[in-house]
């Protein structure tokens, strides 16, 4: 299979694994594969070897786990409980950006308890997915060796288990979130006082998905925005944010040291392109259809889009 690069540190990834029924604008899917682990994994694996960590039910099909082990992700971690898969239903109207949540069946995922196997406890770089906070703490107190910690979160922890989220946050390197999100955590409407609230409580980096209007960076004093790629086709938007955070924090393990503000710059480009892959086509087809060759293309597309000439004031007389 071709890849951008050769895998260097590996990643332990924490999230669902999970069947999505998902209505848009232009189709729909019943019982598609989905989940943030999933979608995250597949999109790091273009940049490192993936460890990871969920839980699945009896109906789960075992070419979906073959799926992920042919890009090099680990499965030692993936539990197979008695009974179903976590199941997601959710409607897209016109605006994109925003999801109606129909049904959500927790199943064997209600009593997850995430263990870390002694195989992937060396691993430096780790991603929390969308989890309760109590678990996300439990899984960094597994990892002894971690030497960089993202994490995401949504509006349920923020709103139910705000005290819970604000602990772990304090203990790890970077926040990813959405904008109604790091709005919602930090009651600010814009989003640089939203990432200053931020900074105050730990992370040293805050990433914020926009959609389809982009993302934003920041690390301390310095700030970063890219807009999203403009795609012909957009069918479905489920994971898009999980294949962000895939290929930004797949990027930043294949580097392996102490993130520069360049590195998480082109972390960002890079997670922006997974993510463009991902609305291109339902579940993860897109990932899975990826190349290195077609990643290279879009990041260059990302950079013909960004360049501007230099300002040049008007000569007076």
């Amino acid at each position: 299979m071709e890849r951008v690069i050769v895998p260097v540190n590996s990643i332990v990834a924490v999230g669902s694994l999970a069947f999505d029924s998902i209505q848009t604008p232009f189709g729909h899917a019943e019982r598609a594969l989905g989940g943030s682990a999933n979608y995250f994994s597949l999109a790091a694996s273009f940049f490192t070897e993936v460890r990871c960590v969920g839980v699945v039910g009896e109906d789960y099909p075992e070419d979906a786990l073959a799926a992920l082990e042919s890009r090099a992700v680990r499965i030692e971690g993936i539990q197979r409980a008695n009974g179903r898969t976590f199941h997601w239903s959710g409607r897209y109207g016109d605006d994109l950006n925003e999801a109606q949540t129909l049904d959500t069946q927790l199943n064997v995922f209600e009593t997850f308890a995430p263990t870390i196997p002694e195989s992937y406890r060396d691993s430096a770089f780790l991603f929390l997915g969308n989890i309760a906070p109590a678990l996300q703490r439990s899984v960094l107190e597994q990892l002894p060796k971690k030497r960089f910690v993202a994490l995401d979160t949504m509006n349920y922890w923020i709103g139910g288990t705000r005290e819970a989220l604000l602990d772990v946050i304090g203990h790890v390197q970077a926040l990813v979130v959405n904008e109604t999100e790091i709005r919602l955590l930090s009651g600010e409407r814009g989003i640089a006082a939203a990432s200053d609230w931020v900074l105050k409580r730990g992370p040293k980096i805050v990433v914020v998905k926009r959609g389809e209007y982009g993302a934003f960076l920041r690390m301390g004093d310095q700030a970063f925005a890219v807009p999203a790629l403009p795609l012909r086709t957009v069918l479905d938007p489920t994971g898009a944010g999980d294949s962000f955070a895939g290929g930004f924090m797949g990027y930043l393990a294949q580097q392996g040291g102490e993130p520069t503000f360049e590195d998480l710059k082109r972390a960002v480009v890079l997670g922006s392109i997974m993510a463009s892959l991902t609305v291109e086509q339902f579940s993860f087809e897109g990932l899975l259809k990826a190349t290195g060759s077609e990643i290279s293309r879009r990041y260059e597309q990302f950079y013909q889009l960004t360049q501007f000439p230099t300002f040049l004031p008007p000569a007076r007389a």
